[in-house]
């Protein structure tokens, strides 16, 4: 796998499973060199946490989340606590780890 590229720049393909997830060589380059602030979760799952001002800030993050995920077809989980923190967990269900969406989708979330 090529490694690198703007990912902002990719679309999410369907994933219906039947293809392996990404190594850790794979998904650790990508969040070197492609990411800010995501972190490894058992090499299952990459999460980031955002803070905001205040809860109206961490709902619209929240919202405009959605948005971009709906348009890609690929959806993280969201955890909006506290009044103004929001986690976001990505993985690729189907294949049981990590693939090239979770980076496409965090990289657009970030830009």
């Amino acid at each position: 796998m090529k490694i690198g590229g703007d990912l902002t720049q990719k679309k999410c393909v369907p994933c219906e499973g039947g293809v392996k997830p990404l190594t850790p060589d794979e998904y650790g380059a990508y969040l070197r060199n492609e990411l800010d602030g995501w972190v490894d979760i058992d090499g299952m799952k990459i999460e980031k946490e955002y803070k905001f001002k205040n809860f109206r800030e961490a709902l619209g993050f929240v919202n405009r989340v959605g948005q971009i995920a709906e348009s890609e077809g690929h959806h993280p989980d969201i955890n909006l606590y506290g009044w103004n923190k929001v986690k976001l967990t990505l993985s690729t269900h189907a294949i049981g780890g990590l693939s090239e969406n979770d980076f496409i989708l965090a990289s657009k979330i970030d830009s």
